[in-house]
């Protein structure tokens, strides 16, 4: 791995335990909507016009359009042009179009690994002056949220959006079916498991297709077991850092699940950019789902009365027995991040920096990314959650942030996209039981700094 200015330590795992105006992280991956069909919105002024490519799931593109429309009826001389895409789909469309230096003005990603890419390649600007111009903009953020956009000292992204930790869903009414409470510990799970088969209910749902959903799985089971340091050391790059034996625990543990036919049956052909694994769960089908603070939003929008009508639960993943990872730590996304093209006119590039300081992160933006039952990483939120329907979630988002003492990123948005690409590879066959453990880290310790 290259050297970096930066502290990894800070990169990987936030330090929370804060009060309200104090360093605090998000996860992760707006995880999903994860992007695909294109949709183009936006400014038909007469003056010039960025273009902003960004994730089509609702409801958080109703917020990103919404926020793009704002900021054009108030500059008609200088637009955005919007154009939607799945969140898989986006992946792959956004590296094609900087590789071939055919990038949107604005360029919507997570940060880390991918964004250290871009910087290599030159294809995005230093942002480091603007926020040295417009602190008061830099200080309405929350510190920890620019760890992810900072590559060797200087600022490549402006954070934006939302923290997403990932979040244990449960569906109260399938716990009632079986007489059980929510799992206290790894052991519960694996009790639960057969309990909720022999009643028809599937214990977890996951979109295994998609990849990043079985990731999520790992990444608790290693900081639960052993605490960040073991993914730490893979991504400073230490030789055969997959081979410790915290890991071999935790790869071991989840095929011990998926044996024990934990996942509802056929997960590894379901996709999240369907929507198909949360349905599975606000329909009755599973009981349990592991997956983004984002999908809440999506299951309020979807499912009917299931969350209104009380029935969905959520709690952070439990302890590993015998693990000496902090029950309080989470994984997930510290917030979303916009860069501006290298390629980008002049003109498209002081659209784009207006829109950082002003409709991106305006009260109003903050309000609606809170009623979709979102946690804005601008400082002072959590003063609009005051009579919310969702209240009890926000609150519970907010409380993981601030409390958690490790905020760990998206493994496969802290790794280069090389290296990223092999470790969903090696998740998808660990799920599909076709590598075992073993194979898993030899495979995963022959990219190790690449």
């Amino acid at each position: 791995m290259e050297t970096r200015t930066t502290s990894r330590r800070t990169f990987l795992s936030l330090s929370m335990g804060v009060p309200l105006g104090a360093a605090l992280a998000a996860c992760g991956s707006d995880g999903p909507t994860r992007p695909g069909t294109a949709a183009s919105t936006g400014g038909g002024g007469g003056g010039s016009s960025a273009t902003y490519w960004y994730l089509s799931t609702q409801p958080q593109e109703g917020v990103r359009t919404r926020t793009m429309e704002r900021f054009n009826k108030a500059n008609p001389n200088g637009t955005i042009e919007g154009t939607t895409f799945q969140n898989d789909a986006f992946k792959t469309k956004i590296k094609t179009a900087i590789g071939a230096g055919q990038a949107p003005t604005l360029i919507w990603g997570w940060g880390g690994g991918t964004l250290r890419s871009y910087v290599q390649a030159g294809q995005v600007d230093d942002l480091t002056p603007f926020f040295e111009q417009n602190q008061q903009l830099k200080d309405r953020l929350f510190p920890s949220s620019f760890g992810a956009a900072t590559i060797d000292g200087k600022i490549y992204a402006m954070p934006c959006e939302t923290m997403q930790p990932i979040v244990l869903y449960y569906d109260k009414r399938a716990f009632e079916k079986i007489g059980a409470q929510p799992p206290q510990t790894w052991g519960d799970i694996m009790d639960l498991v057969p309990k909720f088969n022999a009643k028809g209910i599937a214990p977890f749902s996951l979109g295994g297709q998609s990849r990043w959903t079985n990731m999520m799985w790992l990444e608790f089971l290693f900081d639960r077991i052993a605490g960040p340091e073991v993914f730490q050391a893979v991504f400073d790059g230490e030789k055969d850092a997959w081979s410790h034996p915290a890991a071999l625990d935790a790869l071991g543990k989840m095929q011990e699940l998926i044996k024990a036919n934990g996942f509802v049956k056929g997960f590894s052909s379901i996709t999240a950019d369907s929507n198909a694994d949360q349905a599975l769960l606000y329909t009755g089908k599973a009981a349990m789902m592991l997956h983004g603070g984002w999908t809440y939003g999506s299951m309020k929008t979807d499912g009917g009365d299931f969350v209104s009508g009380g029935n969905l639960g959520y709690m952070n993943f439990p302890p590993v027995d015998g693990g000496k990872g902090d029950p309080g730590n989470t994984v997930g996304n510290p917030g979303q991040y916009m860069s501006i093209s290298s390629k980008a006119t002049p003109e498209q590039k002081e659209i784009a920096k207006k829109f950082f300081s002003t409709e991106l992160v305006s009260d109003e933006s903050v309000k609606d990314w809170v009623g979709t039952g979102a946690v804005p990483i601008v400082k002072g939120a959590d003063s609009a959650f005051a009579g919310s329907p969702d209240a009890e979630f926000l609150n519970f988002v907010y409380g993981i942030a601030v409390n958690a003492k490790s905020f760990a990123q998206s493994w496969d948005q802290a790794l280069s996209p090389t290296a990223a690409e092999v470790l969903l590879d090696n998740i998808s066959k660990l799920f599909q039981l076709s590598i075992s453990p073993q194979q898993f880290t030899s495979n995963m310790n022959a990219v190790i700094g690449k």
